[in-house]
């Protein structure tokens, strides 16, 4: 008995600090001091003092990462904000209606456009274009959080440039084709799952969706013109990011994504000369802007606590043998990505374990289709999570409740697990 507590509790202090973090959010304390309390509550838990617990959060907050990201997210809320008050984005849905001619496929199309540009809280950049998009349907603030949330990732198993998938390659010593040609299913798996349990006509009826954009000619230059600043921030960080990675692998990709942005919003107030200087102090002093950068900062607090406090190495250092293969390949994936919220936190945290055990078992033939396991049991666990960045960013957006739409989430997310396991025992 004393031994299974000795198992189970490292587990248990951190469901303890996993639920204490979603009270904070039902009492609506604040999405960034729940997490905050969260991850100070389990770095006491893991033997941190407070000393430590305030030196690595102050720490977190001078890293690269978390200021590139600051940068990331307030230049995505400027541009959607300038798009959104300028009339662009209503401009650029009547462009594209003449292309678009399904209610269905216009709800679908934005999210998985901006899916392309792998950013942290992408899904704030696609929620204007949902809002705008969808004002005329008769649909929850809750269903268009849902939409945005799960068609911004359908591209997360498959897109090349996404950091989890980098640094997945780089752990395992595998070239892109081979981890590819296994992990594509999950972008099909995506879309049926979220057109089932989201979008088909049992769920969204004809009278929900009867009432459509406005039909215009299809032009492709009023298209192209609307579009521009969009064009200028997907293609500009895909292109500067790889360029990047190529050329000047010493310079943060991230460095990329930012000036792409930054570009885009010099486009759109340049196509906007109305909107002037005033408006970037009115979208600087804006509270939702803060609001948003203090649940990252809490976000990036928590990540930092989770590792100091050595959480992963405890929960693998009292699993061994069969169990730590399970451990390594399906429920520390799940856990970490649910916990942390980010894909390369479940990777960089268990991928470097479920490669070791493998090995250790003399598997290492069976290497790909264990990280296929893993890959889909910590991408759900990201999905699943009620700190995902691009979920709570989401949520915040569309002001809408983050309970009850988590719940919305979770049954697709598990239908996309039985799916990943599914292909895992096809594979080996």
């Amino acid at each position: 008995m004393d031994s299974l507590f000795v198992t189970l509790a490292p587990f248990l202090k951190v469901l303890f600090s996993f639920l204490l973090m979603l009270a904070g959010m039902r009492l609506r304390i604040g999405l960034g001091l729940s997490i905050l309390v969260g991850g100070v509550v389990m770095g006491l838990l893991f033997g941190m003092g407070l000393l430590p617990i305030a030196t690595t959060g102050a720490l977190a907050l001078t890293q690269e990462k978390f200021l590139f990201l600051a940068a990331i997210v307030g230049l995505i809320l400027i541009l959607s904000d300038a798009m959104e008050r300028s009339g662009q984005s209503r401009r650029l849905m009547e462009a594209l209606s003449g292309f678009l001619t399904s209610p269905r496929l216009r709800l679908v199309f934005f999210p998985a456009l901006i899916g392309l540009l792998p950013m942290p809280g992408g899904a704030v950049f696609s929620a204007p274009m949902i809002k705008t998009v969808s004002e005329d349907m008769h649909i929850t603030n809750s269903d268009r959080a849902v939409l945005n949330y799960w068609f911004r990732h359908v591209w997360e198993l498959v897109w090349p440039l996404y950091p989890g998938i980098i640094l997945t390659l780089a752990l395992a010593n595998l070239q892109i084709i081979d981890l590819i040609s296994y992990t594509w299913p999950g972008t099909p798996l995506m879309l049926l799952t979220g057109w089932f349990f989201f979008l088909r006509p049992g769920v969204l009826g004809a009278k929900d969706l009867a009432v459509p954009m406005p039909v215009t000619t299809r032009s492709k230059s009023a298209a192209l013109r609307e579009g521009l600043p969009l064009l200028i921030a997907i293609v500009g960080a895909i292109g500067l990011e790889t360029s990047i990675a190529a050329f000047a692998r010493s310079i943060p990709f991230e460095f990329g994504v930012v000036a792409a942005l930054a570009s885009a919003v010099v486009c759109v107030m340049v196509q906007n000369t109305q909107l002037g200087l005033n408006f970037l102090r009115q979208v600087l002093t804006k509270r939702s802007l803060w609001s948003m950068i203090s649940v990252i900062t809490a976000i990036f607090i928590f990540k930092d606590i989770l590792q100091a406090a050595g959480v992963v190495q405890e929960m693998a250092r009292v699993a061994g043998g069969e169990a730590a293969l399970f451990a390594s390949a399906a429920f520390l994936p799940f856990l970490v990505g649910m916990v942390a919220g980010i894909n390369v936190a479940f990777v960089g945290a268990t991928f470097p374990l479920l490669l070791g055990v493998l090995h250790s078992l003399g598997m290492q033939d069976q290497t790909v289709p264990y990280i296929v396991l893993a890959t889909f049991c910590g991408f759900t666990g990201v999905m699943i999570s009620p700190i995902h960045i691009c979920f709570i960013l989401t949520c915040e957006y569309f002001q809408c409740d983050l309970g009850r739409t988590w719940r919305k989430v979770v049954p697709p997310c598990l239908v996309f697990l039985a799916s990943g396991v599914a292909l895992f025992f096809l594979y080996v």
